[in-house]
């Protein structure tokens, strides 16, 4: 253990009120954080060159001033109990949940079966394999290897027109639309329009990227092309696989209209491809990609945040060469490329069929999940009902026109159920009927049935 400290013998201060001043500053001004470890005596006393008594005396008296603890078999530590510094809102953030026994919100943290063996063994692959060029920093639009597999699995599983090289490797959605934010002021584009209801923090976080965000309501055909038209704006970004919340897909009449809504006007559609290969709707195959009826207007944008993890921070974008090339100049300002052995290892897993592998099982999990979800809303919410397609990770509850929406979801957080409201959805208060955004892929079969019936009770 070392920590970057010195002592002036010349200064007149004696060598342990020195050191006491320093730890002391440093833990005030959260250079030193609550639970870190510092040197033991004896090295301490040897880093600095002073006598072993002269720092235990220092670490005594801040012991007993409260900044330290002397902790047995783990040596002398900051204190834990300090004030941690307030952490910085993200995009996904609820400001910090409460402890509940059934958690249902759509992001709620326990993601389910991580590929954890066959990830390891694709990690592995690709150590074993990496030359010397790929533990260099990573090309802004990615390695190779992952643009070539990403090309091969997104013609084959979504239709999505591409080739390699208009393909780029991002930190997650979340980047695509920071560099879309930056990039597309310079072609003329200032606002964003962006389906209403939708994710209750993207309108803000498009917003701070740089875009004026601009609510496009949606119904049960998918977002309404009339009210795109009539807004003005030259951007859009669309759910049109699983719209999120509602979960309806976007019709083929309306995908064809939105196609000709940017051929005529020059637009750009963002394509949010969220939830990927999830799709287990009975009788119908998953919908190609949008990006097929307009290659050269529309961005394709997909991640591996649902169907893997989230913390992997691994995302992809096919993108029309005019617009392809300033995102990546975008990039190269902003930072120096994605982890180049993760993207290996991706490659690794789905030119492996791992991924398909996953996502089977994946799909058959997340089934059989909203089975019976629909099955504990038809026995204990009479008057509600399940829209939408059977896709992805959360469904979406139509309650009953008179529910009062706000009450029920206060009542379950007194019942140790914590569910989202529809309304938080919306870009204004008061629309939309009352509703539920569930997630229910990460909850056992029975969570789901003991939620819902509480649910009932309190509807009831």
């Amino acid at each position: 253990m070392h920590v970057a400290m010195e002592v002036l013998r010349e200064s007149g201060v004696p060598l342990t009120s020195q050191i006491q001043r320093f730890i002391k500053g440093e833990v005030t001004s959260g250079v030193l954080h609550p639970g870190s470890r510092l040197p033991s005596s004896r090295s301490l006393a040897d880093d600095l060159g002073v006598s072993r008594s002269v720092v235990v005396e220092a670490y005594g008296q801040l012991v007993a001033e409260g900044y330290l603890e002397a902790v047995q078999g783990a040596g002398t530590r900051v204190v834990r109990h300090l004030r941690p510094a307030p952490p910085v809102p993200t995009l996904l953030d609820d400001g910090g949940a409460p402890e509940v026994r059934w958690d249902l919100r759509p992001n709620a943290p326990a993601f389910p079966h991580f590929p954890r063996r066959d990830w390891l063994s694709s990690y592995q692959r690709a150590l074993r394999t990496a030359g010397a060029a790929d533990h260099d920093y990573p090309p802004p639009a990615g390695v190779p290897a992952l643009r070539v597999e990403l090309a091969h699995y997104l013609g084959r599983v979504c239709g999505v027109p591409s080739t390699p090289d208009q393909i780029m490797v991002v930190a997650g959605f979340a980047q695509t639309l920071g560099l879309l934010g930056a990039t597309l002021p310079a072609l003329g584009v200032d606002a964003l329009g962006m389906e209403n209801p939708g994710h209750p923090r993207l309108r803000r976080f498009v917003r701070e990227c740089g875009l004026r965000p601009v609510p496009l309501p949606v119904d049960a055909e998918g977002i309404d092309v009339a009210a795109l038209r009539a807004s003005g704006v030259r951007a859009v970004l669309v759910t049109p696989a699983h719209q999120y919340p509602t979960g309806v897909t976007l019709s083929d009449r309306r995908r064809a209209a939105l196609a000709a809504w940017a051929r005529e006007s020059g637009g750009w559609i963002v394509e949010d491809d969220y939830d990927g290969g999830i799709w287990y709707e009975r009788g119908s195959r998953r919908p190609l990609a949008l990006r097929r009826l307009a290659p050269e207007h529309v961005v394709y944008a997909g991640t591996a945040s649902k169907t893997l993890a989230p913390g992997l921070r691994l995302g992809w974008l096919a993108a029309p060469p005019a617009l392809l090339a300033p995102l990546l100049r975008a990039r190269a300002r902003h930072d120096l490329g994605t982890d180049s052995l993760a993207q290996l290892a991706f490659a690794e897993f789905l030119r492996g069929g791992l991924y398909d592998r996953h996502l089977r099982r994946l799909n058959a999990l997340c089934r059989d999940r909203r089975y019976v979800l629909e099955d504990a809303v038809r026995r204990h919410l009479p008057g509600a009902s399940v829209p939408g397609s059977a896709a992805g990770l959360h469904a979406y509850i139509r309650l009953p026109p008179r529910t009062d929406e706000a009450a029920l979801v206060a009542g379950a957080l007194s019942r140790s159920v914590l569910v989202r409201g529809a309304a938080a959805f919306h870009a204004r208060a008061g629309e939309g009927g009352p509703a539920l955004v569930v997630g229910h892929a990460q909850l056992p079969r029975t969570g789901i049935g003991e939620a819902v019936a509480v649910l009932g009770e309190l509807l009831s």
